[in-house]
């Protein structure tokens, strides 16, 4: 899994790319999709009231 962002949910599956594709080309090209949809900037907004973060995923179970 390859996150846009820590602070937001969107993410890319690489798994499926990997084991299908015979070359890297599908590979680059999955990451280069992902790349585009990456926020031009982090947004770690926290909702104060509710005591909620953005993302129900801790940073530390992201992995890196």
């Amino acid at each position: 899994m390859l996150y846009m962002c820590l602070g937001q949910n969107d993410s890319a599956d690489l798994k499926e790319v990997v084991r299908q594709a015979e070359s890297d080309a599908p590979l680059e090209d999955a990451i280069r999709a992902a790349i585009a949809r990456k926020p031009k900037g982090h947004d770690f907004v926290i909702d104060r009231r509710r005591r909620r973060a953005a993302v129900p995923r801790h940073m530390s179970t992201t992995g890196g």
